[in-house]
């Protein structure tokens, strides 16, 4: 069925899994479908949610079994399945870590690729990546899908989406620590996902998506470059489709949406819930606007994102036509956090948005782990640290 603009979302939220005393990670997604299913599988279809691994064998991905009408009341939804989840985890010594990258995991000694269904794929994308790096064994996102019927539909949503994802980061980063360290940048899963495709740059590009408007031109210029750069790694032909796409946002034409992954994972549902509200309401602002937003400079929209990659909230957005888009004035540029407490309004879901209230007042999730670490911290205060995370959200 051709959904059209807003009519349904899809959700995917992915989990690490670690060990429960030293939080380490835990390559046992297998066990844990397993335990799930009574067999081994790469996918549980456990009622509105189904479970299921993705390359990297210690994570866990919860996605919404169909597209939901309605984002109200979905954070409850995710946390009765992670708690489901974390039943069958304790037995093993395991249970969730939230956010969106695991902040000492050794990715070139503990990566573990998945070896069951996809295998295939996932040993292409590691013979010819190495999916060794932190761009592809520690990086834990969440997805928002949405839809469109027609290819009228796709233009205005992928001019949306477009500019809508350079503001993303100030709101989203989860991930300030990498290889045991505070490495200065507030959204690492995003600053290492924009490298790991290196070998082939098409794969990414800019990670903010060309201006492109139609699927001919889409299927040109984005997917037909790709393909035939990867051509020669790849003679099988086993990674020529749409999702070795690794742009920031990726159009699904197999299914009718564009899916946007520069979303880090944060400390609840809830709080991922209160992101994607304001996500959809920013969609559908810059949607009605659409011929404005499509004419936005590329290296304006790449500009704001690397920017707010590096310093979320205290990022700004400079240039006069993005400003007026977003209803702001184009007298001086704005920081992000002020731009969000503008584009701010209430859904009505309440535990989405207090969360995302607390995004507003406090900072993303990545600076206030930042502020609750020590200057210097070592392995020990970083285990504290994120133990008290998983315990209590709320005291971070």
């Amino acid at each position: 069925m051709a959904w059209s603009l807003f009519e349904v979302f899809g959700v995917e939220m992915e989990y690490m899994i670690v060990d429960r005393e030293t939080l380490d990670v835990r390559a046992v997604a297998d066990r844990l479908l397993e335990a799930a299913a009574g067999r081994v599988t790469e996918e549980f279809e456990a009622g509105a949610l189904t479970w299921c691994n993705e390359l990297a064998a210690h994570v866990i991905e919860l996605k919404t079994t169909e597209p939901v009408r309605d984002l109200h009341g979905l954070g409850a939804v995710f946390r009765a399945d992670i708690a489901r989840i974390e039943a069958l985890l304790e037995p093993m010594g395991c249970r969730l870590l939230p956010t969106a990258m695991h902040p000492w995991m050794d990715p070139h000694t503990e990566m573990r690729l998945w070896p069951y269904g996809y295998g295939e794929i996932y040993q292409a994308f590691d013979r010819i990546f190495d999916c060794r790096g932190h761009g592809w064994a520690n990086l834990q996102s969440t997805h928002l899908n949405l839809p469109f019927a027609d290819d009228r539909e796709f233009g205005i949503l992928h001019a949306a989406v477009r500019a809508a994802l350079p503001l993303l980061p100030a709101v989203a980063a989860s991930s300030p620590f990498m290889d045991g360290a505070d490495t200065g940048i507030l959204d690492n899963r995003l600053a290492v996902y924009r490298t790991n495709a290196a070998r082939i740059p098409s794969v990414t590009g800019r990670v903010i998506p060309e201006p492109v408007f139609t699927e001919a031109g889409y299927r040109k210029e984005i997917l037909g470059r790709m393909y035939e750069d990867i051509a020669p790694l790849d003679p099988a032909g086993v990674l020529q489709d749409e999702w070795l796409n690794a742009r920031g946002a990726i159009a699904r034409f197999d299914r009718g949406s564009i899916e946007i992954r520069v979303l880090d994972l944060q400390e609840t549902p809830e709080a991922d819930v209160g992101i994607l509200h304001q996500v959809v309401a920013l969609v559908k602002r810059l949607a009605a606007r659409a011929e404005e937003a499509a004419r936005l400079p590329q290296d304006v929209l790449v500009r704001t994102y690397e920017e707010a990659v590096r310093l979320g909230p205290g990022a700004v957005v400079a240039d006069g036509a993005y400003l007026e888009l977003l209803g702001l004035p184009t007298t001086a540029p704005a920081p992000l956090g002020a731009v969000w407490r503008h584009l701010y309004a209430p859904s009505g879901d309440r535990p989405a948005d207090t969360a995302f209230e607390r995004i507003l007042d406090r900072g993303p999730v990545a600076a206030r782990l930042r502020r609750a670490a020590a200057a210097r911290p070592d392995r020990a205060g970083l285990r504290a640290l994120y133990r008290r995370l998983a315990d209590n959200p709320d005291s971070v």
